[in-house]
């Protein structure tokens, strides 16, 4: 027998939305690394050695999409395309601030645990 009380409206959880936002593998360092400021594609893609150019190139229009970062393509030969973060990409870096201080804690929790 269903108990109604516990039915899970995965629209009445406020933080449905940003789970698309964190979610993808590289999305929360690249936030990190355009927190420091303005970069081009190759500048991020030598900081993430571990990223393909497909991938990195996914993340970033996601970010875009969701409005975290800003590209800005310059007229020139060749192109240049610099990317920043948004005022709502700004508005996450308490979030991602609290998330490294939690990660940085964890990280010596779980060192003593296992000592």
């Amino acid at each position: 027998m269903k108990n109604e009380n516990y039915e899970i409206d995965i629209t009445q959880c406020p933080i449905a939305p940003v789970q698309k936002v964190i979610s993808g593998k590289w999305n929360m360092v690249i936030i990190y690394f355009l927190s420091q400021g303005v970069m081009r594609f190759g500048e991020l893609q030598r900081k993430l050695p571990g990223v393909t150019q497909a991938a990195l190139t996914k993340q970033l229009r996601l970010l875009e999409e969701y409005k975290m970062v800003h590209r800005e393509i310059y007229k020139q030969v060749p192109p240049k395309v610099e990317y920043s973060l948004t005022e709502t990409g700004i508005k996450f870096l308490p979030v991602l601030t609290a998330l490294e201080e939690w990660a940085t804690e964890y990280q010596v929790l779980e060192s003593s645990a296992l000592s």
